[in-house]
C-alpha cells in the first residue's frame, strides 16, 4: 500500500499540516462512478469508531505544547473515550478537582459540527490551528507535551537544547517511538516513508533532531523526508536573532546527515508576486502559502498506482541527491497559469507517460520527464516564489560569488485541470538508463511530473491569491532542486555561528556545516565554469 506516516512537531508544523490534511480530505469521493486520482490509503488509515462504524483518519502524530491544541480534544464524534477511573482506597478523604477553563470552539468549528455552512474565516478568528481544521484524528494521534506551555514567558520553548532535553527526558520515561510511532508503523503493509515537519530555529529543532536519531535507530532503511520551517530574523533583538541562527545551525548539522531529503521553508524576506497577499503576522496565512507548495511537491508520492509505477519519496530523493550526500533541496513555486518552461533548446528529451488502468481516468495521466539541459538553461526563472533564502545581509555577497548556480538535480511538479500529456517517446527502462548516464557524466537531472489535478481552495484556506475566487482551484507549479546556492546558504550560516555559538561547541558545529556545504561544490566550483577558465 506504500503508506506514509507524518510526524508534526510544534505549532508551526501543525498549522501547515492542518492545511495539508484539509486538502487531502477534499480529494475524497463518495460515488462508485468517481475515483480520485489520489490514493487515500497512503496517508489515511481505516479503523472502527466507538459505535463500531468504520473510520478513516490520518496516519499522523501531532505533538504540541500545553494549550497548543486550542479546542481540539482527544475525544471526538468518532471516538468516545472514557477517562480512566482513579483507583479507590488510596485516599478516602475529600478531594477538590481543579479544571482549566476549556478553550471555546471557533464559530467555524461549531458550524462544521452542526452541519451548516461555516462563516468566513479571518486572521482574527483563527487563534489556533485547530480553528480551521476539517478532519477527525484518531486519539492516539494527539500527543500533548504538558511540560511546557505555549507562549510561556516564564519557561519559553526557544532554545535548541531545551527541546533536546525534553525529548530525552520523555523518551527515557516512555520510549516515545514504542508508545507513539510503532503502532502506526506496524499496521502499514509496506511503509513508503516518514515525513517529518518541524521548526528548526527554536526548541523544536532539538526535539526533532533527537526524534530523528531514534527513527534512524529503529527504521534505518526507511526513507525520511524532513520539512524544516524557519521564521524571519528581521525586527528582532540581536540576542534572539543569534539564538535562532544557532538553533538553525544545530538543526541542519544534526538532522541533514540523517534525512533522505531536507527541505527548508521560510517566508522571511521573500519578495512575493503581485497576485499573492500574505499577512506575515498570521500563521494561518503564512502556512497557507507554504502548504500550497508542500502539498504540490509531495503530490506524486500519493497518486494511485499506475502501470506498476509511482513517484515515491525514495525516487524523489534519488533524483535530487545526485552525488549521494546532497539531501538539502531548495523549494520554489509559481501559481500562475503559464506552465511553459524557459529554454526550449534542449539537447535531449526523454518522456514517460504513465496512464491509469481505468479507462474512465484516461485523461488523468501523469508524465515523468527527464530532460537534459544546456549550461545556460537552468529553468530557474520559471518560479516566482523562493522559500530557500540566504540571509539578507549576505545575499549581495552570494550573488557576487556565483553568477549562475549549477543544478545537480531538479524535480518539478505541474498541476492543473487542463494538463495535457504528450506521446510516449521512451520506456521507463530507457529513462533509467538515461539518468544513469547523466549521473556518470555529472550533468543535471530534471524530472517533471504533470498532474491533471489542480490545488483546491477550500473555505478553510485564507484568501491570499488575488486572482482566485473562494472555493475554486488553482494551477500550481513547484520545483525542488539541489544546486550550488545551497553551499552559499550553509557557508553564510557557518560564518555567523562563529559569533552566535559558544566556544565549546563552535569548532565541531563549524566543521559539520563545512562538510555539508562541500557536497554542493565538489566537481563544480573547481571545474570548467570557474573564472580562471
Amino acid at each position: 500500500m506504500h503508506e506514509i506516516i507524518t510526524l508534526q512537531l510544534g505549532q508551526r508544523s501543525n498549522y501547515l499540516a492542518t492545511h495539508f490534511w484539509n486538502t487531502q480530505e477534499s480529494y475524497f469521493t463518495y460515488s462508485n462512478d468517481e475515483e480520485s486520482l489520489v490514493d487515500h490509503d497512503i496517508h489515511f488509515r481505516a479503523g472502527l469508531g466507538a459505535d463500531g462504524s468504520e473510520t478513516f483518519t490520518p496516519r499522523t502524530l501531532i505533538y504540541d505544547l500545553k494549550g497548543g491544541f486550542g479546542s481540539l480534544r482527544k475525544i471526538n464524534a468518532l471516538y468516545e473515550i472514557e477517562e480512566p477511573v482513579a483507583p479507590q482506597g488510596l485516599w478516602d478523604g475529600s478531594t477538590i478537582v481543579q479544571r482549566q477553563t476549556a478553550i471555546e470552539q471557533s464559530a467555524y468549528q461549531q458550524s462544521l459540527d452542526n452541519g451548516v455552512e461555516p462563516p468566513p474565516l479571518t486572521t482574527e478568528s483563527v487563534r489556533y490551528w485547530s480553528d480551521f481544521n476539517r478532519v477527525y484524528y484518531h486519539p492516539k494521534s494527539i500527543v500533548q507535551l504538558g511540560e511546557y506551555e505555549l507562549g510561556s514567558a516564564l519557561m519559553p520553548f526557544e532554545s535548541w537544547s531545551v527541546g533536546e532535553e525534553l525529548f530525552n527526558s520523555l523518551d527515557k520515561e516512555h520510549d516515545l517511538l514504542d508508545r507513539d510511532l510503532r503502532s502506526f508503523a506496524e499496521e502499514a503493509d509496506h511503509m513508503q516513508g516518514i515525513q517529518m515537519i518541524a521548526g528548526v530555529d527554536d526548541a523544536w529543532g532539538g526535539f526533532a533532531a533527537r526524534y530523528m536519531d531514534r527513527v534512524r535507530d529503529e527504521y534505518g532503511k526507511t526513507t525520511v523526508h524532513f520539512c524544516g520551517l524557519e521564521d524571519g530574523l528581521s525586527s528582532i533583538p540581536r540576542e534572539k536573532r543569534y539564538l535562532r541562527l544557532s538553533n538553525m545551525a544545530k538543526s541542519i548539522s544534526e538532522i541533514v546527515p540523517q534525512a533522505s531529503l531536507f527541505v527548508p521553508m521560510t517566508l522571511a524576506a521573500t519578495v512575493l508576486p503581485s497576485y499573492v497577499t500574505v499577512d506575515a503576522q498570521s500563521r494561518w496565512h503564512v502556512s497557507g502559502l507554504l502548504s500550497t507548495a508542500f502539498e504540490t511537491m509531495t503530490l506524486p508520492s500519493r497518486l494511485r498506482l499506475q502501470n506498476g509505477s509511482r513517484a515515491s519519496l525514495d525516487q524523489l530523493a534519488n533524483v535530487l541527491n545526485v552525488n549521494g550526500n546532497q539531501s538539502i533541496a531548495k523549494l520554489r513555486m509559481s501559481t500562475d497559469q503559464n506552465f511553459v518552461s524557459n529554454g526550449d533548446h534542449r539537447s535531449a528529451r526523454l518522456e514517460i507517460s504513465l496512464q491509469s488502468r481505468d479507462p474512465r481516468l484516461s485523461s488523468q495521466e501523469r508524465r515523468l520527464e527527464v530532460e537534459s539541459t544546456s549550461q545556460g538553461d537552468r529553468d530557474l526563472k520559471v518560479f516566482d516564489m523562493d522559500f530557500f533564502l540566504v540571509e539578507a545581509g549576505e545575499q549581495s555577497r552570494a550573488r557576487r560569488s556565483v553568477k549562475e548556480p549549477h543544478v545537480f538535480g531538479q524535480a518539478e511538479t505541474y498541476r492543473a485541470d487542463d494538463q495535457k500529456d504528450g506521446e510516449v517517446e521512451d520506456t521507463e527502462q530507457e529513462a533509467g538508463h538515461e539518468r544513469a548516464r547523466r549521473r556518470a557524466a555529472g550533468l543535471p537531472i530534471i524530472q517533471k511530473t504533470r498532474i491533471s489535478l489542480s490545488f483546491p481552495l477550500l473555505d478553510s484556506f485564507p484568501h491570499i491569491y488575488a486572482n482566485a475566487s473562494p472555493t475554486s482551484s488553482l494551477g500550481v507549479s513547484t520545483s525542488l532542486s539541489t544546486d550550488t546556492t545551497v553551499a552559499l546558504r550553509i557557508k553564510n550560516l557557518q560564518h555567523i555561528i562563529s559569533r552566535a555559538v559558544g566556544v565549546e561547541e563552535r569548532e565541531a558545529l563549524s566543521n559539520s556545516l563545512g562538510q555539508i556545504a562541500e557536497a554542493y561544490e565538489e566537481g563544480w566550483d573547481s571545474g570548467s565554469d570557474s573564472d580562471e577558465d
